[in-house]
C-alpha cells in the first residue's frame, strides 16, 4: 500500500500538469473562504427571454475563451520552434477586420455570409501564419523576432482593411456567436471552445501530429534523420495558430459587435505564452501536454476575475496578476522541482531512520 502511495506521489510530482492544478485549487479554496458562494451557478433569461447561466464560474468559462483557444495554437509552436509568437493578438485583429469586411459587404448577414466571412478570416489569418512560419522555419529566425514583425504592423493592417472605420455589425448570427443560442443557456464561446478542444483531440488521436512536433523540438536533427520533415512540421504549426486566431477574432468581434483594431484581444499574446508556460510545458520546446495549457490559461482568467471581485482598480490589476504568475512560474521551474525533490528524500529518509530506532 505505501508503495503504491509513493507512486501516486512521485507520479504526482513529475506530472506537468501540478502546476496549474494547484494554481486552480488555490484560486477555488481562496475564494471560497472569501466567499462561499463565489462558485455558485444560477439561471436567469436574458433581454430576449431565454434562460441563460449566470455566475462567476461561467464568467471565468467564458470570458477565458479567446486565450484558451490561442493558448492551444501556442502550445504547438511553442513545442515545434522552441520558441513563442507574440503577434497573435494582432494576427487574430487582421482575421477580426476581414471578418467584419466581408459581413459588411454581403449585402446583408445571414448564415451563409457569415460562414464565408469566416472561411475567408481563416484563410487569411492561416496564410499570414505561413508567412511567420516560414521566416522560422526556413530562415531560422528565432520566433520572438520572427514574430515581432507581425506585431508591429498587424494591427495597422487591420486598420487599413476597412478603411480606419471601426464598423458595427448587428444581427442574431453574430449575437448568438458572440453570447448565447438561443433555448441554449450556455455561452457559445464555451461551446466553441470544447469544439475546439475534440478538433485537436481527434487530430492527435488519428495522426502523429503531436508525436512529430514533439520530436522535431526535442531534436530537429535526429527527427530529420529520422525521416520528419521538421520545416514542414513548424510550419504547420503557425498555420494552425493562425486559424486559432481567426477563431478567437471572429469571437472577440462577436462579443463586441464591431472590430476596434486597435483594442481586440490586445496583450492577449503575453497571457497565451503565460498559460503554457503555467502549464508546464517547455518553453524551450519538445513534449508537451495542451490540457496543461488550457488550465493555465483558466487561472489566470479565474485569477483576473478574483481581483475584480476583490475590488481591485483595473489599473492595479496587471500588477497583482504579474506578482501571482511569477509565483507560480517559479514554482514549476526545475530548480525548485528538483529542490522540492531532494527535501521531499531527505524527509522520507529521516522518517526510515526514527523508524528504524524505534524498532531498535
Amino acid at each position: 500500500m505505501n508503495k503504491r502511495k509513493s507512486k501516486a506521489i512521485g507520479i504526482l510530482k513529475n506530472s506537468q500538469l501540478l502546476v496549474p492544478l494547484i494554481a486552480i485549487l488555490l484560486l477555488v479554496v481562496f475564494n471560497l473562504i472569501r466567499d462561499p458562494g463565489f462558485f455558485s451557478v444560477g439561471l436567469t433569461t436574458n433581454n430576449n427571454g431565454d434562460p441563460v447561466l449566470q455566475g462567476n464560474l461561467i464568467s471565468i468559462l467564458n470570458g477565458a475563451s479567446e486565450l484558451v483557444i490561442l493558448s492551444m495554437g501556442m502550445t504547438l509552436v511553442t513545442a515545434a520552434s522552441g520558441g513563442q509568437d507574440i503577434s497573435v493578438g494582432a494576427l487574430a485583429a487582421i482575421a477580426g477586420s476581414v471578418f467584419v469586411k466581408v459581413l459588411k459587404s454581403g449585402g446583408g448577414i445571414s448564415a451563409p455570409v457569415v460562414l464565408g466571412a469566416f472561411l475567408l478570416c481563416c484563410a487569411v489569418a492561416m496564410a499570414f501564419g505561413a508567412f511567420n512560419g516560414s521566416l522560422v522555419a526556413l530562415f531560422n529566425i528565432q520566433p520572438m523576432i520572427a514574430t515581432l514583425i507581425l506585431f508591429t504592423c498587424g494591427r495597422s493592417i487591420a486598420y487599413w482593411i476597412n478603411g480606419g472605420a471601426t464598423p458595427t455589425v448587428s444581427s442574431p448570427i453574430i449575437n448568438a456567436i458572440g453570447s448565447f443560442i438561443p433555448g441554449i443557456p450556455i455561452p457559445t464561446p464555451i461551446l466553441i471552445v470544447i469544439l475546439m478542444g475534440i478538433l485537436f483531440a481527434l487530430l492527435f488521436r488519428f495522426t502523429t501530429l503531436s508525436l512529430y512536433i514533439q520530436s522535431v523540438g526535442i531534436n530537429q536533427s535526429a527527427a530529420r534523420l529520422n525521416g520528419i520533415n521538421s520545416v514542414g512540421i513548424k510550419l504547420l504549426s503557425f498555420v494552425i495558430l493562425g486559424a486559432c486566431c481567426a477563431v478567437a477574432g471572429m469571437i472577440g468581434v462577436s462579443r463586441l459587435g464591431l472590430i476596434n483594431h486597435e483594442t481586440l484581444l490586445i496583450n492577449i499574446e503575453m497571457d497565451a505564452i503565460l498559460a503554457v508556460a503555467i502549464g508546464g510545458n517547455n518553453l524551450g520546446g519538445g513534449k508537451f501536454k495542451m490540457i496543461g495549457s488550457v488550465l493555465g490559461a483558466y487561472a489566470i482568467q479565474a485569477l483576473t476575475i478574483t481581483l475584480y471581485a476583490m475590488k481591485v482598480p483595473s489599473t492595479d490589476v496587471k500588477a497583482y496578476k504579474a506578482v501571482v504568475i511569477v509565483l507560480l512560474v517559479v514554482m514549476g521551474s526545475p530548480v525548485v522541482k528538483e529542490a522540492a525533490g531532494r527535501l521531499g528524500t531527505r524527509l522520507r529518509a529521516s522518517r526510515r531512520v526514527g523508524a528504524g530506532k524505534g524498532a531498535a
